[in-house]
């Protein structure tokens, strides 16, 4: 008689976790998407929410709330506010001693700053490039400095007003005008999935803005700080069923650098909401937002099992990535069927976590990781959905 090696029954115990997972989200998809058409249409359709984005106050506040979930194709302002607000409870929490979810900001203690930056960030951007939204009477990046250079620049060279303000201009005259420049001139015209010109526009500006802060002399990296003792400290990390599910949730809000399962839930709460509401308005008003959902958690999930070894030997690892890149570029380019679903999930979640690593650990010690990610994420989908589209039912 033989015996299953405890090694062995560990991977079986995560992969029946993963499959359940999936399933989980599938079944709960089917019935978002057959309760959804029940309930009215209670918020705009995502038409009017672009129409009005620039005519008053109100149109802007949606339009931009709108855009702190872009990185995930939500583009949903309930999805921004519980996305927020997750993440400053969860804050407010780790400050009173309670470890709620993954620690914000990667840990450093910076999530009030970074959270200045890209909001400020996000504002410029729309202040000074939201005309193009109605000029071109069509979508634009707008968010991009929300999850790139602003937030980025606060976590490499800390606290204080000077750099969060340093890293909202850059991002907003550096991040965005990139990223207008390529969906434009290089995404529309060959009909390829814009998240390549969002994303290109982050790697790209950020690239320029930190050579450029090597220059400006009221930035100086700090010193690494010791750990305070008298904060909440992790206890060590068991990588089991529950962490797998913390760890696909957390995977909704790395984009923006929060990585926090909270900030995750509402999120998805929000989006969800406002789906239930009307589902012409989250996610472009293209009514795809369960078959995305389903993808996005089969492709986290399927990275977590694949490179959970990763995960423990460096505390971190990019299985967001395709999260945000090609399995919704994939459902959105394809539709929302089944082979979609899975081969933007299959193909993401194997080509975007390591290609992501090889490049961030290449890059210079001032230059952040995020580089690594969202360059993975352009190249990921600039190969992977026009592959896909030679394949029988994606064309």
């Amino acid at each position: 008689m033989t015996t299953t090696s405890a090694p062995a029954r560990s991977r079986v115990t995560h992969w029946v976790t993963g499959a359940a997972i999936v399933a989980v989200t599938a079944a709960f998809a089917a019935g978002l998407d057959a309760a959804a058409p029940r309930v009215g249409r209670l918020l705009p359709d995502y038409t009017e929410v672009q129409g009005h984005a620039f005519a008053d106050v109100i149109g802007f506040l949606r339009w931009v709330l709108g855009d702190t979930t872009e990185a995930v194709f939500f583009k949903s302002a309930l999805g921004g506010i519980g996305m927020i607000a997750g993440a400053w409870i969860a804050h407010l929490a780790w400050r009173r001693g309670r470890r709620l979810g993954f620690p914000l900001a990667a840990g450093t203690g910076l999530f009030p700053s970074m959270f200045a930056a890209a909001a400020l960030g996000l504002v410029l951007s729309n202040l000074l490039w939201g005309w193009t939204v109605p000029a071109s009477g069509g979508w634009q990046p707008t968010f991009v400095a929300f999850v790139a250079v602003p937030a980025a620049v606060v976590l490499v060279y800390g606290a204080g007003w000077r750099v969060a303000v340093t890293g909202a201009v850059l991002g907003a005259v550096l991040n965005t005008p990139v990223a207008l420049v390529v969906v434009n001139y290089f995404c529309l015209p060959l009909d390829l999935p814009t998240v390549i010109g969002n994303v290109t526009g982050m790697w790209g500006g950020a690239l320029l803005a930190f050579l450029l802060c090597r220059r400006l002399p009221w930035l100086r990296r700090p010193a690494p700080a010791d750990p305070p003792a008298d904060g909440p400290q992790p206890a060590p990390e068991r990588h089991g069923p529950v962490w797998m599910v913390r760890r696909v949730l957390a995977d909704f809000t790395e984009a923006p650098f929060y990585g926090n399962e909270i900030a995750s839930i509402g999120l998805l709460l929000g989006t969800v909401l406002a789906f239930l509401l009307n589902p012409a308005n989250p996610v472009y008003g293209d009514g795809v937002l369960p078959a995305m959902l389903t993808a996005q958690v089969a492709t986290s999930t399927l990275g977590v099992l694949l490179y959970r070894s990763r995960w423990i030997a460096r505390g971190w690892y990019p299985t967001f990535v395709p999260v945000v890149s090609v399995a919704p570029a994939t459902v959105l380019t394809y539709g929302a069927g089944v082979h979609t679903v899975v081969a933007g999930a299959v193909v993401g979640a194997l080509i975007g976590p390591p290609v992501a690593a090889w490049i961030s650990e290449r890059l210079p010690s001032d230059f952040h990781p995020f580089i690594g990610n969202v360059v993975s994420m352009a190249v990921g989908t600039l190969v992977a959905v026009p592959v896909l589209g030679l394949l029988p039912g994606f064309g």
